[in-house]
C-alpha cells in the first residue's frame, strides 16, 4: 500500500480524497494555487505546497509544478480526482516514468476512452450497443451529408475531442448541415486545438444514464448500478440519483451487463464510468467512457454502502476487486450547490461567504470545501458544495432534501440553492419524468 499520496486537484474532492487516506493510514499531501491557500483540503492535508498563482494553466494544469511538488515530499503516489488532469495521458505517462503510481487509467487508456471516435468502434467491435452513426471520423461536407442521409434526419455532429457540449450540433434537415459543420468544426478547433467531427443519429428524448464500473489487472470487472444524470444545464449537470426512476430490472441487468463487456474489452484497470442514452423505449446507446472519478460518485457510495475512492486506491495498490456486482439498497440524490444566480442565467458568483451553515440529520451527507468567512475565487468551476441525501424510497430521498434545502444557509453570494428548492417541488421532477431536455421547459420563479 502506497505511504503517501498528493492529491493532484482542489476544493471538495480533494478533501474527499484526503479523508479517505487518513482512513487508510496514508499520508496526503495537498497542493494549491495561491487562491486557494484558505481551502479545507489544505489545511487537513498532512503536507501542503504551493504550486502557483490562481490561474489553472499556472498551478492546477501545470505538471511540471505538480512532479516536482510530489518529488519534494517524497510521494508515491498521485490521485488526480476529476478535472484538471484526471484524464491527460500526457500526466499519467510521466508519473509512470518518474515511479510515481498515477491513481486512474493508463495513457493508453486514457488516448483510447478520450477520443470519442475511436471508443466507438472498440464498443462496436465488443458488442456493445452504439447510437448509429459515422464509421470513424468525416472527411468533408459531402461525406457529413452523405451520412446523414444514411442514418436519417434528426442527426447530432460531435467533435472528437469534445466535451462539455462544445462542438456539438443538431441538423434536423440537409439544409442545415452545411451551418453546422463549419461553426462546429471552428468551435472544436478553438477549444480543443482539433476540429475531428463524427456523426450520430439524434436520440428523441433521451435519458443520460450511466454506470459505475471497476477493473483491475488481475482480469476482473463489476458494475455498481446506475446514476440517472439527466437534469442538465448546457451539458452541465445538477442533480443527479440513483436508482434511475425509469429503470426496469431487465433494463438495469442489460445494462450492467454491457458496462462490464465495455470495461472488459479495454482490459479497465481503475474505478470509472460508462456513460449511455436511453431512449424512450429503453433502448441504450454507448455515449463515453469516463476513466476517473465522477462527481456525483457519492450517491453509489450511499445506496452501495462503499467507498469508491478506497476502491480506486486499492485496484491502484494492485489489490484485487472482489468481481461481484452491486444494486442500489437504498434511494440517493445528490444536489449540486454552486455559486451561481439562478436568477440571472446562472452567472457565477465568487466573493466570500459571510454566513454558512451546513444541513445535517439522518441520510443528510455534504461534501465541500468552503465554510464561513471563506472567499470564493473566480477561477475554477462554480460547484461549492454537494448535497446529498439518502432513504428507504425516492419520495423520502427528495422530502429529505427538501428539508435539508431548507437548512441549507450560505449567504454573501448567490447560490443555486434556490433552484433545487423550486425543482425538488416539481410536479414532473416528483414523477421522474426526467429527459436531457428538462430544463428546456423547467421555470424557475423568482422569489
Amino acid at each position: 500500500m502506497f505511504k503517501k499520496i498528493l492529491i493532484a486537484n482542489r476544493g471538495e474532492i480533494a478533501l474527499r480524497v484526503i479523508r479517505t487516506c487518513k482512513e487508510m493510514g496514508i499520508k496526503t499531501v495537498a497542493v494549491y494555487s495561491t487562491a486557494d491557500v484558505n481551502s479545507l483540503h489544505v489545511r487537513f492535508a498532512d503536507e501542503a505546497v504551493c504550486i502557483g498563482p490562481p490561474p489553472s494553466s499556472a498551478s492546477y494544469l501545470k505538471i511540471s509544478n505538480i512532479m516536482a511538488a510530489a518529488e519534494i515530499t517524497n510521494a508515491d503516489a498521485i490521485h488526480p480526482g476529476y478535472g484538471f488532469l484526471s484524464e491527460n495521458a500526457k500526466f499519467s505517462k510521466i508519473c509512470d516514468e518518474h515511479g510515481i503510481k498515477f491513481i486512474g487509467a493508463s495513457p493508453e487508456m486514457i488516448d483510447g476512452m478520450g477520443d470519442k471516435a475511436s471508443a466507438k468502434s472498440t464498443m462496436i467491435k465488443a458488442g456493445v450497443p452504439t447510437v448509429p452513426g459515422s464509421e470513424g471520423l468525416l472527411e468533408n461536407l459531402e461525406d457529413a451529408k452523405k451520412t446523414a442521409k444514411s442514418i436519417g434526419y434528426p442527426v447530432m455532429m460531435k467533435a472528437t475531442a469534445g466535451g462539455g457540449g462544445k462542438g456539438m450540433r443538431i441538423i434536423r434537415e440537409e439544409a442545415e448541415i452545411e451551418d453546422a459543420w463549419n461553426s462546429a468544426r471552428t468551435e472544436a478547433a478553438a477549444a480543443f486545438g482539433n476540429d475531428g467531427m463524427y456523426m450520430e443519429k439524434f436520440i428523441e428524448e433521451p435519458r443520460h444514464i450511466e454506470i459505475q464500473i471497476a477493473g483491475d489487472q488481475f482480469g476482473n470487472y463489476c458494475h455498481l448500478s446506475e446514476r440517472d444524470c439527466s437534469i442538465q444545464r448546457r451539458h452541465q449537470k445538477l442533480v443527479e440519483e440513483t436508482p434511475s426512476p425509469f429503470m426496469t430490472k431487465k433494463l438495469r441487468e442489460q445494462m450492467g451487463k454491457a458496462a462490464v463487456k465495455a470495461a472488459s474489452a479495454v482490459k479497465y484497470e481503475g474505478v470509472g464510468t460508462v456513460e449511455f442514452l436511453v431512449d424512450k423505449n429503453r433502448k441504450f446507446y454507448f455515449m463515453e467512457m469516463n476513466t476517473r472519478i465522477q462527481v456525483e460518485h457519492t450517491i453509489t457510495e450511499e445506496v452501495i454502502n462503499f467507498d469508491l475512492i478506497k476502491e480506486q486506491i486499492k485496484i491502484a495498490a494492485g489489490e484485487k476487486i472482489s468481481g461481484q456486482d452491486y444494486y442500489p439498497l437504498m434511494h440517493a440524490i445528490q444536489c449540486r450547490i454552486n455559486a451561481e444566480d439562478p436568477f440571472n442565467d446562472f452567472r457565477p458568483s465568487p466573493g466570500a461567504i459571510t454566513t454558512y451553515h451546513a444541513p445535517g440529520g439522518h441520510g443528510v451527507r455534504v461534501d465541500t470545501h468552503v465554510y464561513a468567512d471563506y472567499v470564493i475565487p473566480p477561477h475554477y468551476d462554480s460547484m461549492i458544495s454537494k448535497l446529498i441525501t439518502v432513504a428507504q424510497t425516492r419520495k423520502e430521498a427528495i422530502e429529505k432534501m427538501q428539508r435539508a434545502l431548507s437548512e441549507y444557509v450560505i449567504e454573501g453570494i448567490k447560490t443555486t440553492i434556490p433552484f433545487h428548492q423550486q425543482l425538488m417541488e416539481d410536479e414532473n421532477f416528483l414523477k421522474g419524468n426526467c429527459t436531457t431536455k428538462f430544463m428546456d421547459t423547467f421555470v424557475l420563479k423568482r422569489q
